[in-house]
């Protein structure tokens, strides 16, 4: 038993209750310490009560399995930093431009317009957008776009309220609805806004953020097209 306890230490590794361990003492098993003690057990082992053969090979495969998931586990948390950092350099290089991304809000400059998209789900016979005051909720202006099929859908808003008039700059919610099979439908929009700039999130939850004028910030992984 003491040759397999000076062999353990041999190993570099502490027992318990040492007062000679030392900081720099490695607090891991390799896989050659591992095979070294294994060996070691197997030498000193109660001659009346041997091991099993399938001990030893379940130990020798627990190990091999622990090394496997962690070196696994390495590769992966360098192949997510290489996606990360060229996703990075991929979202600052969008600063300046414009890009179309879920949101229900846009803004309109002065002597601007907004456009976007939406999708149709199956056909419709009475598709229409409305500008809508997102302070008093009145609705500003009505883009009937009549019949339209299914697929996606575009829509321009020349920045004019219902009297042909210059609507003030500022934001305004985006509503797009469409009579399908009787039932008034309100469907999910797409603006095209201008990327303001990005902002690395520091944790998984928030991730690579793009912060759009008007709209505000949406996940980089959400961008539908660049325009």
């Amino acid at each position: 038993m003491t040759s397999a306890i000076d062999t353990f230490n041999s190993l570099g590794l502490a027992t318990t209750g040492s007062s000679t361990s030392k900081p720099t003492q490695k607090q891991t098993l390799g896989q050659d310490q591992f095979l070294k003690l294994l060996t070691t057990q197997m030498t000193h082992q109660d001659p009346m009560k041997p091991m099993d053969n399938g001990e030893f090979l379940g130990q020798m495969a627990q190990f091999s399995t622990v090394s496997g998931i962690q070196d696994l586990q390495a590769s992966f948390k360098d192949f997510a930093s290489s996606l990360s950092s060229d996703q990075a350099l991929q979202a600052a290089g969008l600063v300046g431009r414009h890009v179309s991304a879920p949101a229900s809000e846009a803004l309109l400059g002065a002597g601007g317009s907004v456009s976007g998209d939406f999708e149709m789900p199956s056909s419709s016979s009475d598709v229409s957008v409305k500008i809508i005051d997102p302070q008093t909720g009145a609705t500003i202006q009505t883009i009937d776009l009549g019949a339209q099929s299914a697929g996606t859908t575009n829509f321009n808003w020349d920045g004019k309220d219902s009297n042909g008039n210059l609507a003030n700059p500022g934001v305004y919610k985006i509503q797009a609805a469409a009579n399908i099979e009787g039932v008034n439908t309100v469907l999910a929009t797409n603006i095209n806004a201008l990327v303001k700039s990005v902002t690395m999130g520091s944790g998984s939850a928030s991730g690579l953020q793009v912060n759009l004028d008007g709209v505000g910030t949406v996940k980089f992984s959400q961008i539908k097209q660049i325009l």
